[in-house]
């Protein structure tokens, strides 16, 4: 039998469906507003976002707090007073359409926890509410926008009533002939509270610059543009954003050097050779052009050299050969913008810093490099094919990198040698005010010989290592020994991942665990660890007080291994979020919820494990 719904129930269902359908607010608005707070926080929850937003934009003025305006909006889009029940509700409305939307992802998820928790206090969830809206508005249109057989304007393709359903439009007798239907009802409505944006090609025409012409957008992802149609649309929308643009990114594009030279144009902010772009990212894409050997196309290099506000470059997976890299660097020498995030991972760029190796008398370190490289706190070289020597010239190029905090050179068959190479860097860099303290080196084609002598450069810093990613290298059991070592100098988090220590090699770096740890997060995936694993995370659990997460899969932990790291589990009462078991040989009965209901934090459980992969596997296949 249903529950019988209260009389207050009742009422905010009236007010729900007189907000949603009736046609004048003006009556029922002033007596909500007058309710008592214990009676207008129960009502705000029940409304869905269209009635929430009626009521919300038309909140009196003696109601507002002394907010600022927020992101720009005109007055009329101010926060209004009671902010706080108002804003949880936007909030509770986002988290339950997009539960999980935004969240990062990995090992950043962990070593930023807290300070996600204090940014997330102060977003303003209307806007991002209807913003991401928006955007799935965009998403669906763009299906029907495509069809050959398209031919109407843009704002007048429909809505899925999927989408509508979650604003709260869907199913009342005036649907049929309810502006509510069409695209450009949304983009006039909702448009205000757009910042950033993801438009494919089809929809870069003039029709969208008309649409979004109340946005002031900040952020802007352009995919699959690909001929000139496209870039005029994209270049009219970018120019009408020139002034709040801050964000551009392009995505499976193909650029002529003509698009790039009107993409350039686009950009700069009226009156001005310059432009306010902070971040400029093309992914994934390619450069077509006729002289693919000399310079870059003019667009792009213009683009570069007309951004002083420029702070990261990303030109990921665009098939860039050596020439390109290194003309693209040297650009940047010669710029006055103070970037700091680089990336040109993806690339096929072995040999593109040759030129700072020094050699035959010829030093050509000319381009104000002492300058010019000062601010750069991110490189990312993952998989750009670079050998041992290319590592040998990044040692002469990060000599000139003094506040560089984060390298990533995964994926490249450096080497021992390679690695060695950059040894003097590292302990320069131990010297200076602001701490190098992110490094990844994945996939790398180490031994357990060089990892063991970076690991000792490393422990010398004056600042311990924020993040160390050593994984898929074949490591060894040896390695257990020197990783016990350096975990006691004060690494947040490692990444170990299939480097082979095995069982024996856990037992080991037992043995050089002689005290407390300041590991927040590790992942000692897929080691083939069996007992010897279990018997470390039992450890770590004691000597790890402010450890968050672990990632353990696939270890062939023995069904006796639980008992073990439970019993640690149950004496501590650490900070332990998240212990991912999954694919060891627990056995199924052992995954139920019921076993595992003990182990909670606020309200979620910890242990994350799945049913036997394979019961009869030995766990420990050490020689």
């Amino acid at each position: 039998m249903n529950e019988v719904p209260t009389l207050i129930q009742l009422c905010a269902a009236a007010i729900r469906d007189e907000l949603l359908h009736g046609d004048s607010h003006d009556d029922i608005l002033p007596g909500v507003y007058e309710l008592p707070p214990e009676l207008f926080d129960v009502l705000l929850p029940q409304l869905p976002p269209l009635a929430l937003q009626k009521l919300h934009e038309n909140l009196p003025f003696e109601f507002r707090d002394d907010y600022e305006l927020a992101n720009g909006y005109c007055e009329h889009y101010r926060k209004r007073g009671r902010c706080g029940i108002v804003d949880s509700a936007w909030r509770a409305l986002y988290k339950s359409r997009w539960p999980g939307l935004g969240q990062k992802s990995g090992v950043m998820v962990w070593l930023d926890k807290h300070e996600e928790e204090k940014y997330s206090s102060v977003v303003d969830w209307q806007q991002i509410y209807w913003e991401t809206h928006l955007q799935n508005c965009v998403d669906a249109i763009t299906e029907t926008a495509l069809l050959p057989s398209y031919g109407g304007c843009i704002g007048e393709i429909q809505i899925p009533d999927s989408i509508l359903q979650y604003i709260g439009c869907k199913g009342h007798p005036s649907v049929s002939t309810s502006d509510y239907l069409k695209f450009s009802y949304h983009c006039q409505q909702f448009g205000i509270y757009v910042r950033c944006l993801r438009l494919p090609n089809v929809l870069c025409v003039m029709e969208t610059c008309h649409l979004l012409q109340i946005s002031k957008l900040e952020s802007l992802n352009l995919q699959w543009i690909k001929s000139i149609e496209h870039v005029e649309g994209l270049c009219k929308l970018v120019n009408q954003n020139s002034e709040t643009l801050k964000s551009v990114e392009f995505t499976h594009c193909k650029f002529y050097p003509t698009f790039m030279d009107a993409i350039c144009d686009s950009l700069h902010v009226k009156g001005h050779k310059t432009h306010g772009i902070e971040h400029f990212s093309i992914k994934r894409s390619s450069f077509l052009q006729t002289d693919t050997s000399t310079s870059l196309p003019v667009g792009l290099t213009s683009i570069l050299k007309s951004g002083r506000s420029l702070r990261s470059l990303s030109l990921c997976d665009n098939q860039l050969q050596t020439f390109f890299a290194k003309n693209v660097f040297n650009t940047l020498l010669d710029t006055s913008a103070s970037i700091s995030n680089l990336d040109l991972s993806e690339n096929n760029i072995s040999g593109w810093l040759s030129h700072f190796k020094w050699g035959s008398g010829n030093q050509r370190v000319s381009f104000g490099i002492g300058k010019s490289l000062q601010s750069l706190h991110l490189l990312n070289l993952r998989n750009n094919n670079l050998q041992k020597d290319d590592a040998d010239c990044l040692k002469h190029a990060l000599v000139h990198m003094p506040n560089l905090q984060n390298l990533d050179i995964s994926d490249n068959p450096i080497e021992d040698d390679g690695i060695k190479s950059l040894f003097p860097y590292f302990i320069e860099m131990s010297g200076r005010p602001l701490p190098f303290s992110d490094l990844k080196l994945e996939n790398c084609e180490l031994t357990c010989d060089g990892v063991s002598q970076l690991l000792e450069v490393l422990s010398t810093m004056k600042t311990p290592l924020k993040m160390l990613s050593v994984g898929d290298n074949d490591l060894g059991s040896k390695m257990g020994r020197p990783l016990g070592k350096f975990m006691c100098t004060g690494i947040r988090a490692l990444n170990i991942e299939d480097i082979g220590l095995r069982s024996s090699g856990f037992l080991e770096v037992l043995q050089e665990i002689k005290k407390e740890m300041k590991l927040v997060y590790i992942n000692i995936s897929k080691n083939r660890g069996g007992i010897g694993s279990a018997k470390f995370l039992s450890k770590l659990i004691f000597e790890a007080k402010e450890l968050v997460a672990v990632d353990a899969q696939i270890n062939f932990m023995p069904m006796e291994s639980l008992s073990v790291i439970a019993s640690s589990l149950k004496v501590t009462k650490g900070k332990l979020e998240l212990l991912d078991l999954t694919g060891n040989s627990f056995g199924e009965q052992l995954a139920d919820e019921s076993v595992l209901a003990e182990f909670r934090v606020n309200g979620k459980l910890i242990l994350k494990m799945s049913s036997s992969v394979a019961p009869n596997t030995p766990y420990d296949d050490d020689p």
